[in-house]
């Protein structure tokens, strides 16, 4: 049976008659996206038509997940709120804090020696306060939902980017700010800025060498890095009835890396069969009586140019697989002669060092049946590999199962390394190297959703590419980035010449799931009595202070960078090492902003202090401001904060003392982060204008006693010459949002209107 099947029913019990008014309000037939919103909005029923892309809306979540890196922050804000119990379905899961170096037992062991303090925190907190707990090694936080929480038409946030990886089942599952999650947590509305709608046709079908990873790197090279910004993204049609329950998963989980809000599918007969797989036929049953209501309408996808933003049609009988990158998830390139000709002329390395299979992205079942297909035809035409291998199943349930079915034999064969389920390489958390700063230039292929630079080794010169389980495992066996399985023969051990059959696999297991202890550890039903002890000498915990207000009158303040390029969220709080602070802010804050590159030298964490003209880390330029009492301000490019929904980028500034961000555009739940924390998050009016910005500049915001809705600020940017610039900065807070600014964060509201 499954977790919270009366919080379900209960959905669906609501959702017809919520969809009708909706229907009627709006006066057309609905997406699915718009039937899930509309059937979650925090006032029951609709009394109007929201705008999309302009009106923001209090939605009811139905449930959060939250993962270990970022669920020590959350839980730490939610210790403040003075509540008792979640108020909504929570969980906690222990899959970001585990390094891959020796395999899944030390690596695990190890894991648990050195972060015991962290996990029995997040235990200790899971128990007093109602959240259920899954333990370190019961996997990666997004397969686990996808196996036991997600359901159609459910609306999920979760304190992590991927979190979008449930639109697999047919949920609207949202990425957010631990400062979110502790909102919805405390019982209070969830604010999202009503999404504007991608519709995605696919035609056709899947077959041979292509996947659904091929899907959404075809797609993220269409529409870019930031092009689904502000916007659910809907597939529909019988290119996408004809796919897995996980490869909808596989597909909606990347769809943070083009930016949008999330993805999401109608439900169709393979969820219903991954239900009834995953111990949840009480859950198909109850979606079974409501499934008209969890796709959208026929009108819609008849003529859908109608109904959406935007239409992209993609015919999945054309598609060939493809290898997205280095450096940008965006890049695609077909595999084969065109990866030859573009890695040549821009002296990316041929030889690939290693292949990894796993993450949140493609760790289910499927993926691994269909990756160790094409390693068992290594073994069988004596091939061998070329490059070194790395597996990370993404769950306990699933790597059970594979080794009961032979699979991870398979993979061990050929000396693969079985990894932890967990996050592993690719958050960073991979000790590849003793000294990624001057390791050498390389290529690596993986079956991830990110590969911004350092992001999985910690080296800068490792360019990584995204593919599918089954290209990573034929390019691991070839050795080559420019190898094309449907084209190219390889010379085996005996001097042959063979080639790879197309891939094979099984949807579901033939056999059925099986597993003898998930993990999951569930929390007492009156917690009142668990003490949580964080120790005030601790290095990887810190209980909170709130923040104190930035105020209306900003002058004089300073410069602390100006970003060039892309900032990412790993720019500005990187993970790797970094994870172990993840729950004391002012350890962690001595990461920040060391990764964004200063456009006044084009160097990394060294930046132009102003009250003594010399030059230091950015951390440590920060310090020295906040302690003289001088606000200082961060100037970016274009969308500033793309990446993970990691708040500890939002809270490391405003805890050293920074009064806004200025850029040119934001990357959402980063915006919305700053917003949270207390902070002005502004963009540019005139994008040149990042151009007028000097290395000594001091900013004076003239108008900020007059924040309101809609109305920009003015900012004077005084140069050190005795000139100055007129910037007009725009912004998105609505009414609530400035007051979570004039109180200091959104959590020092929640505390004041709890008291």
């Amino acid at each position: 049976m499954a977790f919270d099947i009366n919080v379900i029913k209960e959905v669906y019990r609501q959702m017809p008659g919520r969809i009708e008014k909706a229907r009627q309000l709006v006066g057309r037939p609905l997406t699915l996206s718009e039937k899930i919103l509309y059937s979650h909005l925090w006032d029951d029923n609709a009394a109007k038509a929201y705008e999309r892309g302009k009106d923001y809306v209090d939605f009811a979540p139905d449930r959060i997940a939250l993962q270990d890196a970022t669920a020590q922050m959350a839980l730490l804000q939610f210790m403040q709120a003075g509540k008792s119990k979640v108020a909504v379905p929570t969980t906690t899961h222990c899959d970001h804090l585990i390094q891959a170096k020796n395999g899944a037992g030390t690596d695990l062991q190890s894991a648990l020696n050195t972060s015991n303090e962290v996990f029995n925190f997040l235990e200790s907190v899971s128990n007093k306060y109602g959240l259920g707990f899954w333990k370190p090694g019961a996997g990666i936080i997004h397969q686990v939902v996808l196996e036991n929480y997600a359901f159609p038409g459910g609306m999920m946030i979760g304190t992590d980017s991927h979190t979008v990886n449930a639109g697999g089942l047919g949920m609207i599952a949202i990425g957010v700010g631990g400062a979110d999650a502790v909102d919805v947590m405390a019982g209070m509305a969830w604010e999202l800025k009503f999404p504007k709608l991608i519709g995605v046709k696919l035609t056709g079908k899947l077959s041979g060498w292509t996947a659904p990873k091929d899907v959404i790197l075809k797609v993220a090279g269409i529409v870019s890095a930031k092009g689904g910004t502000g916007a659910v993204v809907e597939y529909f049609g019988e290119g996408a009835i004809g796919m897995s329950c996980t490869g909808k998963g596989t597909i909606c989980n990347m769809g943070a890396e083009i930016g949008a809000t999330t993805s999401t599918f109608g439900y169709d007969e393979s969820m219903e069969r991954y239900l009834r797989a995953t111990d949840r036929a009480d859950v198909a049953d109850a979606a079974n009586l409501v499934k008209e209501h969890l796709t959208g309408d026929a009108e819609v996808y008849a003529n859908p140019e109608h109904y959406f933003d935007q239409v992209i049609e993609i015919n999945l009988s054309e598609l060939s697989p493809l290898l997205n990158g280095p450096f940008t998830p965006d890049l695609s390139t077909k595999a084969g002669s065109d990866m030859k000709e573009i890695a040549t002329k821009n002296e990316w390395p041929l030889k690939v060092e290693w292949g990894l299979i796993g993450s949140c992205t493609n760790s289910s079942y499927e993926d691994l049946s269909r990756a160790a297909s094409i390693a068992q035809q290594a073994l069988d035409k004596g091939l061998g590999i070329k490059a070194e291998f790395g597996i990370n199943p993404g769950s306990e349930k699933v790597r059970y199962t594979a080794d009961r079915d032979g699979i991870l034999s398979v993979f061990e064969q050929l000396d693969a390394k079985i990894f932890t389920n967990a996050c592993g390489p690719c958050i960073g958390q991979w000790a590849r190297y003793e000294d990624p700063k001057n390791a050498p230039k390389n290529s690596i292929i993986h079956s991830f959703n990110r590969n911004f630079a350092k992001r999985a080794d910690g080296n800068p010169n490792t360019h990584a590419f995204v593919a599918s389980p089954e290209m990573v495992a034929a390019i691991t066996i070839a050795g080559r980035l420019d190898f094309n399985p449907m084209k190219d023969s390889l010379i085996n051990n005996q001097g042959e010449e063979v080639m790879l059959d197309e891939p094979t696999g099984w949807e579901l297991p033939p056999k059925g799931f099986e597993v003898k202890d998930d993990g999951y550890l569930a929390p007492e039903e009156d917690g009142s009595g668990v003490v949580i002890k964080v120790s005030p000498e601790s290095e990887r915990l810190q209980l909170l202070d709130p923040f104190e207000p930035i105020g209306n009158t900003i002058d004089a303040a300073k410069l602390l960078i100006k970003a060039h390029g892309k900032c990412t969220t790993d720019h500005i709080s990187m993970a790797g090492p970094w994870l172990r602070f993840r729950g004391h802010l002012d350890n962690i804050s001595n990461n920040c902003l060391i990764g964004a590159v200063n456009a006044y030298n084009m160097k990394t964490n060294f930046v132009k202090n102003q009250l003594n003209g010399e030059y230091d880390a950015v951390p440590s330029t920060a310090r020295a401001y906040k302690a003289a009492n001088v606000k200082s301000i961060v100037v970016g490019d274009h969308n500033y904060g793309e990446g993970s929904s990691r708040e500890h980028a939002a809270m490391e500034p405003r805890h050293l003392g920074v009064a806004a961000v200025l850029v040119k555009s934001f990357a959402r739940i980063h915006e919305t982060n700053l917003k949270k924390q207390g902070m002005l998050g502004l963009t540019f009016d005139t994008e040149s204008d990042y151009d007028l910005i000097q290395e000594d500049d001091t900013f004076d915001f003239v108008d900020l006693n007059a924040f309101a809705p809609g109305k920009p600020l003015t900012i004077h940017a005084n140069h050190a010459d005795g000139s100055k610039d007129v910037i007009i900065a725009n912004h998105t807070y609505n009414d609530s949002q400035i007051e979570w600014y004039n109180e200091g964060s959104a959590l020092n509201l929640i505390k004041k209107q709890n008291a």
